[in-house]
């Protein structure tokens, strides 16, 4: 597993939701579903699905929002009714693996933050993007937001 530091621009157009951070396994897939099923409606659509979580602060922090969205090219004149655009340009650090082992990816690139001495931004989105492997399975790459 290796890890980096990047800075990274996204461009993407996606669908809101909220609920419970225990939900969110469960509730992001079924929303992303839902703006597969409308990806027709999306202008210069590259086919990159990409997901976007408000970070849990604290124990107390219980519901939260994320997006689910698919990258775009460039910004789009018309967005299509319910969805949003949204543009991020920000220092992350980043890890890749199988989606599978998606809370250990997670755990291991925290763990590998604080050796470093990253600081954690709390104040911007976790970023996911996923992408199928050609042996059927589904890789994601994890962007986690620093303070730069």
């Amino acid at each position: 597993m290796s890890f980096m530091m990047v800075k990274k621009e996204f461009k993407l157009i996606g669908l809101k939701g909220s609920g419970e951070f225990v939900n969110f396994g469960n509730e992001v897939p079924l929303l992303a579903k839902q703006l597969l099923s409308r990806s027709i409606e999306i202008q210069n659509p590259a086919e990159t699905e990409i997901a976007l979580f408000e970070p849990k602060k604290d124990e107390e922090h219980r519901v939260g929002h994320y997006y689910v969205g698919l990258i775009v090219s460039e910004k789009l004149n018309e967005v299509p009714t319910g969805m949003d655009y949204i543009e991020i340009n920000k220092s992350y650090i980043t890890t890749r693996g199988n989606i599978s082992n998606l809370g250990e990816l997670h755990l291991n690139l925290l763990n590998w933050a604080e050796e470093q001495g990253y600081q954690r931004d709390f104040d911007s989105y976790i970023i996911e993007t996923y992408h199928p492997m050609e042996e059927g399975g589904e890789e994601v790459q994890i962007y986690l937001p620093i303070q730069a």
